[in-house]
């Protein structure tokens, strides 16, 4: 069964795909064709939780003492490479908006999957090649030519799969800032936890004062992700100023200007 239904999720762009839970698909699976069962007599028992689950811990290594995993050497083969990681939060952010996209973004969009992108997930730089590929296979070259950037997004943005390679490969590429009229929740968290600042507009309608192509500018960061979480973003090639906000959680805040959550760990 899928979880969900988008463009190539079943392997081709047209494949329709039904949206069910096992006990329809399975009873679909017996008759041989799509139907309703609940307007049969097929009936099932629901089998109760066990109070305990049996834990086959015999794969399960213990960690070595800190002083004696500084020693060891981590072998990797060619297709993993470390996690990258970014430098702390800017206080100032003057980039370019990169790519602009519109509503119900899902993490598909942005980090599509696939047989031949699948295999890369421990490969960040070879996997951010195909960051938003479906919608704009430029966005890749342009991102890594420009350094920093920033995308601006429509509604719902970063729906779907919790798919953290979408905020990871952006971030890699030199995304800074993810301006939107609102964000799907997991996607934002996801957004935070890598060291990319997610933004939402005060006033929706002013998606439309920002085009792909324009400089925006974002000053004292800091000071307004520590306290009221209210900035105003600086459009350099109009000359408009837009306001947007972010609420984020102490912890938040402390890993934001970690400039992500692993650098935050380790700090």
């Amino acid at each position: 069964t899928f979880n969900r239904n988008f463009k190539g999720r079943s392997g081709t762009v047209d494949a329709k795909i039904y949206l069910c839970n096992p006990f329809v698909a399975t009873a679909i699976a017996l008759k041989g064709e799509m139907y309703d069962p609940s307007k049969t007599d097929l009936t099932f028992e629901l089998k109760p939780e066990p109070d305990t689950f049996v834990v086959n811990d015999n794969f399960l290594i213990p960690p070595l003492p800190p002083e004696d995993s500084e020693k060891v050497d981590i072998l990797r083969g060619p297709n993993i490479k470390e996690i990258p990681l970014r430098d702390e939060l800017d206080d100032v952010l003057e980039a370019s908006v990169l790519l602009e996209v519109g509503d119900n973004i899902s993490t598909d969009d942005i980090m599509p999957a696939g047989s031949a992108i699948l295999p890369l997930r421990s490969n960040i730089p070879a996997i951010s090649e195909y960051v938003y590929f479906n919608i704009d296979n430029t966005f890749p070259k342009r991102a890594k030519e420009a350094k920093k950037g920033i995308i601006v997004g429509g509604n719902n943005y970063g729906q779907g799969s919790s798919r953290e390679h979408a905020a990871l490969a952006p971030m890699y590429l030199g995304i800074r800032a993810v301006i939107v009229k609102n964000f799907a929740r997991i996607h934002r968290a996801n957004l935070v936890n890598f060291g990319i600042l997610p933004l939402e507009f005060d006033n929706p309608d002013d998606y439309d004062k920002i085009s792909q192509g324009d400089t925006l500018k974002i000053s004292g960061i800091h000071e307004n992700v520590q306290n009221d979480g209210k900035f105003v973003l600086e459009n350099v090639t109009t000359g408009d100023k837009i306001p947007a906000h972010a609420v984020f959680s102490d912890r938040q805040k402390d890993v934001l200007m970690k400039g992500g959550l692993l650098p935050f760990v380790r700090s």
